[in-house]
């Protein structure tokens, strides 16, 4: 997911994350396009859990989301 020197983010800026139903999240991985976030996104909420596809800019300190993939 991450480099060594920290720039993925900056190469990948689409953050898959699931969320369950307590609320909590955890990143599964970072993409660089839209479209691979979103592919896995429904991919794996076959499964019944809940998966964000937000988009990360490093300019900004939180993650804004854009686009919502939930199930």
């Amino acid at each position: 997911m991450r480099s060594a020197s920290g720039d993925s983010d900056a190469l990948r800026p689409w953050q898959l994350i699931r969320q369950d139903r307590h609320g909590n999240r955890y990143r599964v991985g970072s993409y660089a396009t839209r479209a691979e976030a979103l592919h896995l996104a429904e991919r794996l909420g076959e499964r019944g859990e809940g998966y964000v596809v937000e988009r990360c800019d490093r300019l900004i300190d939180t993650l804004e989301p854009t686009d919502d993939v939930r199930r």
